[in-house]
């Protein structure tokens, strides 16, 4: 029979050498003997069987990275589900806001709360879920995190009130938000580095695609089914995801290796207890994040690069209905069309990432295969894709801000968009890439829940002051302040391509990789 990883792992021994089981002949040369603790003596003679062969976690076949490609593909598949359901969620409301002023009597400001919120929710959420996914494991963070979002969505569109709504809204995104960055550990759990990029990035893709989405579907029910189908319809992809997610397995390492031994009855290293335990939970759910935040240089400037961008594009979701209703007269069915090009920009991204990976990341990992047989590349070539997309969204944003005009065709400013969304999805998927590399999965979830909760954080603040910025500066300028700010940020991946290495080498959390020497 075979040892596992686990039960290799959690061998006890002392002074070195292993302790013997009284009815165990498998570790006994053939001709010695050994004393047992009763004076007994157990002959190694009638030992007929070979050695046993210990498995490490590396040929571990509960290791997801030597699972079958179909297995790997299915989790994957399924984290994106997850993160489009949830982001649909978010922007799915935005085409109810006329009818929630109407039936609960409140302001536009107001009647955005519920959206808001739920983004405030999302920003929040995995700053506790990422440190606990760690600790529990991921599929149990999934596996109960989504149905109660889905209670909670069940309660916003049965609301009566509208305090109701809020309250709802909020939690749902607090109870939604795990797969958002929790995802992103899974996807490093199933594959190795040099073959991450496309996962990650299909997997960056579908928490966008689902804003896109939610307008679009939302502009067509509302009209015909009213503003609690907004709702129901968030319930029917949760329930389609959840369905999927049946087969789903464990992909921690940690979590895998930890119920192994517990199956096999080997005992676990004692753990904290008390109070103790108490404070280093909160210190892992809470403050690791927040740490990472100003503490970590890398974080901060991903966070706040991807934040600001985050929050543009968040934005938009109030500032198109304000711009094509008052400058083209739009109805809202219209309006859900004009984010056509969020999906078509964000699928643009999605293929100039791979493409970059494909002609430029993966030709170093092959070249350093060859000459250093370590396979090792510095995680500041993920940064090429921000590079090039930093140009999109200062691009489409000004491009936007003078031809949203009467004078001016409506196609023009919806072309725009999709630079806007073509810049925003390439420069977050490199960072996605970069922390993944830069941290690894272990401290990967936590500086991912760090710069979620800033991004989800400014999106939830921006779209409140949005309407007012547009109709007291016109389209052309208050668009124009966003795009001076994204030219302000556009350094930051050429910034960190030349000092990220020196960077790495001070930070107490990142791992230990190879140098930039040929950047």
């Amino acid at each position: 029979m075979e040892m596992t990883a686990v039960e290799e792992s959690k061998l006890d021994t002392n002074n070195g050498s292993s302790k013997l089981d009284p009815e165990d002949t498998s570790k006994l040369p053939r001709d010695e003997t050994v004393e047992n603790n009763d004076g007994s003596k157990l002959s190694g003679k009638k030992l007929e069987e070979p050695p046993t062969a210990v498995v490490s976690w590396d040929e571990d076949s509960q290791n997801p990275y030597n699972w079958s490609m179909t297995k790997r593909v299915y989790h994957t598949v399924l984290i994106g589900m997850f993160g489009l359901t949830v982001t649909f969620a978010s922007s799915v409301y935005t085409p109810a806001v006329p009818e929630i002023m109407r039936v609960f009597n409140v302001s536009e400001t107001a009647a955005l709360l519920p959206f808001c919120l739920f983004l405030l929710g999302l920003g929040f959420g995995p700053v506790l879920a990422a440190p606990l996914s760690e600790k529990f494991g991921r599929t149990s963070t999934y596996m109960i995190s989504l149905p109660i979002f889905a209670l909670f969505i069940v309660g916003a569109g049965a609301s009566q009130t509208f305090g109701g709504l809020v309250a709802c809204r909020l939690l749902a995104g607090i109870f939604g938000s795990p797969p958002l960055v929790v995802g992103a550990g899974t996807n490093a759990d199933l594959w190795k580095p040099e073959s991450r990029a496309v996962t990650a990035t299909l997997f960056a893709l579908c928490p966008y695609l689902g804003p896109a989405l939610g307008p679009l579907i939302g502009g067509f029910t509302v009209p015909k089914k009213g503003w609690r189908w907004t709702e129901w319809i968030i319930l029917f992809f949760a329930f389609v995801s959840l369905a999927a997610a049946l087969g789903m397995k464990e992909t921690y390492k940690k979590t895998i290796l930890e119920r192994n031994a517990k199956k096999h009855g080997n005992k676990a290293k004692p753990g904290l207890s008390g109070m103790v335990a108490l404070k280093f939970m909160f210190y892992i759910t809470l403050f690791r994040p927040l740490h990472m935040l100003y503490t970590e240089p890398i974080v901060i400037a991903w966070s706040f690069y991807i934040g600001f961008n985050f929050a543009v594009l968040y934005s938009f979701f109030a500032a198109f209905p304000f711009v094509y209703t008052t400058v083209y007269g739009f109805d809202t069915q219209q309006i859900g069309l004009t984010f056509i090009p969020f999906a078509i920009g964000s699928i643009g991204a999605t293929i100039t990432v791979i493409l970059v990976d494909r002609l430029w990341y993966q030709k170093q990992h092959t070249s350093r295969n060859s000459r250093w047989n370590d396979g090792l590349v510095p995680p500041e070539y993920r940064l090429h894709s921000a590079m090039l997309g930093g140009f999109g969204l200062p691009i489409g944003l000004f491009w936007f801000a003078w031809t949203a005009k009467p004078e001016i065709h409506w196609i023009s400013s919806v072309i725009a968009s999709t630079f806007i969304a073509w810049g925003n999805l390439c420069v977050f998927m490199s960072g996605l890439l970069y922390l993944l590399d830069v941290y690894e999965a272990l401290m990967g979830a936590s500086a991912i829940a760090a710069t979620s909760l800033l991004r989800y954080v400014l999106a939830a603040v921006f779209p409140l002051f949005i309407t007012p910025m547009y109709s007291h500066l016109h389209v052309g300028w208050a668009t124009s302040i966003f795009g001076f700010i994204s030219v302000a940020l556009m350094p930051i991946p050429w910034v960190l391509l030349k000092w990220g290495p020196y960077l790495r080498q001070r930070s107490k959390l990142a791992k230990s990789s190879a140098p930039a020497t040929t950047i």
